[in-house]
């Protein structure tokens, strides 16, 4: 199983065709997400990125699958965008906010993935565990190390939130 999508650093690669194929992709069982899909205002591109993005939005909104998302420098513009879609499913992917943008990405219902460079200065303690994730990203670190660094920085058992991050799973994958 897997996610398809077009990340923003590669919108020039894609074309008519390219999204065509995309389209069936998003149709297969095996695929079970739109993503990484999003914004990336560190990049130049900022009128493609948008259109590519909302294109991947109704996909994924006509599609029923949730949406993996890649946001840097760009967390308003893609929150105005989210409000335009029924999306089963949001998940901010390495998620480097503010804690007030935090509370707002909870409070519209998604949910927050952290690694291990974003664990630290997250402020992870004050967003609910029933909208969170955890990775490793490009990071060399494995998922135990980050588990156990997240469980401590919640105050709570390793065993009570891996099956808490089990259940957020099988809320939008099952």
């Amino acid at each position: 199983y897997g996610a398809a999508g077009v990340h923003p650093s590669s919108t020039a690669e894609l074309d008519e065709e390219k999204f065509a194929e995309l389209r069936v992709l998003a149709q297969s069982g095996k695929i079970v997400a739109i993503g990484e899909i999003g914004l990336d205002y560190l990049r130049p591109d900022r009128e493609a990125q948008l259109r590519i993005f909302e294109g991947q939005l109704r996909l994924a909104e006509a599609a029923g699958k949730p949406v993996v998302l890649h946001c840097v420098k760009a967390f308003e513009e893609t929150m105005r965008l989210l409000k335009q879609f029924r999306l089963r499913a949001v998940i901010f992917h390495g998620f480097i906010g503010s804690p007030e943008q935090a509370a707002r990405a909870v409070a519209a219902g998604y949910y927050l993935s952290f690694g291990p460079r974003s664990l630290r200065s997250s402020g992870i303690g004050s967003i609910p565990t029933q909208r969170l994730f955890l990775e490793t990203d490009d990071a060399p670190a494995t998922i135990e190390s980050v588990y156990a660094t997240a469980a401590r920085l919640l105050g709570m058992p390793l065993d009570r939130l891996k099956e808490t991050i089990y259940n957020n799973y099988l809320h939008i994958f099952s």
